[in-house]
């Protein structure tokens, strides 16, 4: 069933078959020149069972480049072509990775041509979902409305409109709710990391009602995307380490507040990313008062992620960004801090931001979302 607000389903039945026996599934990628979009492109690229039908840049358009192809080291070659341009109704599939702010709009405007929609921004997460995006979807569902431009007109009755329910993309959590759905709000990369470090304890109450869980997160600088910026120039980063973001003020805060809720945690969350001199990968550092210590630490990880493809669990040490990196996977190491008056754990998770974290997650969620196989064109 499709999500409210979001009109009649996309009937995907038999695109799985039809995959197999004649021609890939097409889907296509809207804002493909950023670090998030060209991977996807690659991913597509090398995918069995999808190809890519279009892939869109507004200030490059016409332009042709080659993207790398994960598993295979082998470029792929892409051109963009004008947002406007894209033949949105002609595919299965759209990836928005469009700049936050703007990406709402046009996942509004690819469903509404009859297209699965997997976002990327943060437009459409838990905790994010303002008055402007409930009346995008609003416009996209046919509620009232002053005209018919997608993104910039307000529905008439704008107070009586539901916040539209996006499934959150973390499989490894949400797996169900996005099995088949629509459209699909791809996490955060530091959500990512965070998230799934922290669900076990969530889920089984041991996270201490009211503590504090304190992250301090290092990402690559692609995380910042690839925009002309003074401060990460390479003269800039290189050889130094910086908190930014600093204050608890983070603008992924809010999806993390909003899933640790969700899942049964009443916990204040202390967040402070770090810039790394690196291009990609995040190593997550979580520092988890609890109810009680378990017997067996590490066995609370396993237990729950038993099975899943893309979550590994270490015993001790620390995961290391070169041990994910290209990878669809979050390494999980879980820890008893010595010398506590409370029972308190360290959790460290690493990912790369540009694979678990944006494009191979989303990939995931995409695989789901058509009926094929979760793993399909992902490299574990």
């Amino acid at each position: 069933m499709a999500p409210a607000g979001f009109g009649p389903p996309v009937d995907t039945r038999g695109l799985q078959e039809y995959a197999f026996t004649m021609h890939k599934i097409p889907v296509g990628v809207l804002g493909a020149s950023g670090y998030a979009g060209r991977e996807l492109c690659g991913l597509v690229a090398g995918h069995p069972q999808l190809e890519l039908a279009f892939a869109t840049a507004d200030s490059r358009r016409g332009e042709r480049v080659r993207v790398r192809v994960p598993g295979t080291g082998a470029p792929a070659e892409v051109t963009f072509l004008a947002p406007d341009d894209a033949p949105l109704g002609d595919v299965a599939l759209v990836f928005s990775a469009l700049p936050h702010g703007a990406s709402a709009a046009w996942s509004a405007r690819a469903h509404a041509a009859g297209a699965k929609v997997v976002d990327l921004s943060s437009d459409l997460r838990p905790g994010h979902v303002t008055d402007a995006v409930r009346s995008t979807f609003a416009l996209m569902a046919g509620v009232g409305t002053r005209d018919s431009g997608i993104g910039n007109s307000s529905p008439t009755t704008e107070s009586r409109v539901p916040t539209p329910e996006i499934p959150y993309g973390l499989p490894e959590l949400f797996r169900d709710e996005i099995r088949g759905a629509d459209v699909v709000a791809n996490p955060g990369c530091y959500p990512t990391s965070i998230l799934l470090g922290l669900a076990p304890l969530a889920e089984r109450g041991l996270l201490a009602e009211g503590a504090t869980v304190s992250v301090a997160a290092a990402s690559g600088v692609s995380g910042a995307g690839n925009s002309p910026k003074a401060d990460m120039l390479y003269g800039e980063v290189t050889e130094d380490y910086r908190a930014y973001g600093a204050g608890n003020v983070h603008r992924h805060l809010p999806e993390m507040r909003a899933t640790l809720e969700k899942l049964g945690a009443d916990v204040d969350l202390v967040f402070t990313p770090h810039l790394l001199p690196v291009h990609r990968g995040i190593l997550a550092t979580m520092t988890v008062p609890l109810t009680e210590m378990p017997d067996d630490v590490a066995g609370i990880w396993r237990e729950r992620y038993a099975g899943e493809p893309f979550v590994e669990v270490g015993d001790g040490g620390s995961p290391t960004l070169r041990e994910v990196a290209h990878r669809n996977v979050v390494r999980i190491v879980p820890m008893a801090l010595q010398g506590m008056r409370r029972p308190t754990l360290l959790v460290l998770s690493a990912i790369d931001n540009l694979v678990k974290g944006a494009a191979g997650q989303a990939l995931q969620n995409a695989n789901l979302m058509l009926g094929l196989d979760e793993a399909a064109g992902l490299v574990r």
